[in-house]
């Protein structure tokens, strides 16, 4: 699967809450959040979900594996999303090993599956 979801009996704000100090444990940050309910609601469109999209960042890691390849930026910041879905908060990302595979550099592979190994972690930390 591209992704990697949980379900927590959390509320969104408890498990965003929840989900940053696990992050920072990992040394990343949460660079951006995005409300993309409030933002289309902004834009006058009908959309009632609670949906948030994390943009996180450890600097290090990101420095690193840019120098061994630029394109892998296309990928940067990772994203992990927290929802509602049917009245259940998940939270989840798209698997860094999968996305890494569109490169086709066989030397980010392992790299990748490092940080979606931690960021799995800090996700499951969370629920």
């Amino acid at each position: 699967m591209f992704h990697y979801t949980v379900e927590t009996n959390k509320s969104m704000k408890e498990a965003v809450l929840s989900l940053q100090e696990s992050l920072k444990k990992e040394q990343f940050g949460v660079l951006w959040e995005f409300d993309i309910k409030a933002k289309l609601q902004e834009k006058g469109l009908d959309f009632n979900q609670d949906y948030l999209v994390l943009e996180v960042c450890n600097p290090k890691e990101a420095q690193q594996v840019l120098s061994q390849n630029q394109l892998a930026g296309y990928f940067l910041p990772c994203k992990i999303v927290v929802y509602e879905d049917e009245g259940n908060t998940k939270i989840g990302l798209p698997r860094p090993s999968s996305l890494i595979e569109m490169i086709n550099d066989e030397s980010l592979k392992e790299f990748a599956a490092n940080i979606e190994n931690r960021l799995i972690a800090c996700i499951d930390q969370s629920v």
